[in-house]
């Protein structure tokens, strides 16, 4: 805030414009012989320039200080020079009134607009205000509405899969014990060998599924402790080494110094698993894929970044939903699981793509520090 007591270079010079204007108008008085009345009227005029431009300049103060001074050096001259002369008018004595009306009334004015246009500047930065908190209400709103869609989706999805999975486990272990046995007794250069083979592979692959139900239905609760998510991300790393030459994927780890992590590191380890499968899997022709782990402030941050063909703008949204993929085979849980086992445990997950550039996933999670006790 500037201090009142300053003065600003634009009111430096205005002032001594009004300076400049009050003295060459005197001098012209001064030095203009009475004979010449008509030069005299013009000069009394004039002096209601500097007397107007300090009441608008520097309000009520400007307005009234210019017209005294006006009429201080503008006095003797009334007096001692057209004092004793035969056209002496007394007009040009209430013309010393005059000015010191005339700057009182501009400054007033000026004064008072300028106090109203400030009003009006408080009551609309005010209204800005206002509106731009009941903007982050609204978005507030809608996000904690679609957050309770979402759980409400989650938890009629997570009892139907719940009951079918239950369901169908048990037919598909009767399958699989029969599909042994008839592998068994055939001969492995018969055909039915390599169908009986195929048998077991679907019945394997549809208990993986209906487990991914479970886990989405019934997440295990977190068993929160210290870990190192280092450790974890180079654990999947290795894991999915194999499957990432397959596909022709590399995967770099970039590693900076981290605090431990509260949370169940079963459970991170899944989440972490479950990215970096989806972004081999989002690379069928090969690519890059970067895990990059860093701190800020009281959050760990780990960021998947892979430079595959990008998620469209309008699938964004939904790829956390239950049962959205765009892969024909995939059946949309594995983003949905790897959400809730981050919220879970206290963290979040963002995303960020481009069409033909990649994708980006960022999970948050709660760092500790050496003074927090191992166990809560």
């Amino acid at each position: 805030m500037r201090n009142p007591m300053t003065i600003s270079r634009q009111d430096k010079i205005r002032l001594a414009v009004l300076v400049g204007l009050v003295l060459g108008i005197t001098v012209l008085h001064y030095t203009t012989t009475t004979q010449m009345e008509a030069y005299h009227d013009i000069y009394r005029r004039l002096y209601y320039l500097p007397i107007v431009f300090g009441g608008l300049w520097f309000l009520l103060r400007g307005g009234l200080a210019t017209a005294i001074a006006v009429s201080i050096l503008y006095a003797p001259h009334v007096v001692f020079q057209w004092g004793h002369h035969p056209t002496s008018r007394p007009e040009q004595y209430l013309e010393i009134l005059l000015y010191n009306v005339i700057g009182f009334v501009t400054g007033f004015l000026t004064q008072r607009e300028r106090v109203q246009t400030h009003r009006y500047q408080l009551t609309a930065e005010q209204l800005e205000q206002s509106y731009s908190q009941l903007r982050e209400q609204a978005d507030l709103i809608l996000e904690i509405e679609e957050q309770l869609r979402r759980a409400d989706r989650l938890s009629a999805l997570g009892e139907l899969s719940a009951g079918m999975a239950h369901e169908i486990r048990n037919p598909l272990g009767s399958i699989r014990g029969t599909a042994e046995i008839l592998q068994e007794g055939i001969d492995p250069s018969d055909r039915r060998y390599e169908f009986a083979r195929i048998l077991l592979k679907e019945v394997d692959r549809l208990n993986r599924v209906v487990e991914d139900f479970l886990r989405f239905a019934q997440p295990a609760p977190a068993e929160r402790d210290r870990f190192a998510a280092a450790g974890l991300i180079e654990e999947v790393v290795q894991l999915t080494s194999r499957q990432a030459q397959k596909h022709q994927v590399d995967i770099a780890f970039e590693q900076h110094p981290v605090p431990e992590i509260l949370g169940d590191a079963g459970q991170v380890r899944q989440a972490f698993l479950n990215l970096v499968l989806n972004a081999i899997q989002a690379m069928p022709d090969g690519g890059r894929l970067t895990i990059v782990l860093r701190a800020q402030d009281d959050e760990v941050i780990a960021e998947f970044l892979d430079n595959g063909p990008g998620i469209p703008l309008e699938n964004l949204e939904r790829i956390f939903n239950p049962f959205f993929t765009t892969r024909s085979e995939g059946i949309g849980l594995g983003l949905a699981i790897t959400h809730r086992i981050v919220e879970g445990n206290g963290g979040r997950i963002e995303v960020a793509s481009k069409v033909g550039e990649g994708t980006s996933f960022a999970i948050y999670l709660p760092a500790v520090h050496s003074s927090t006790s191992g166990n809560r």
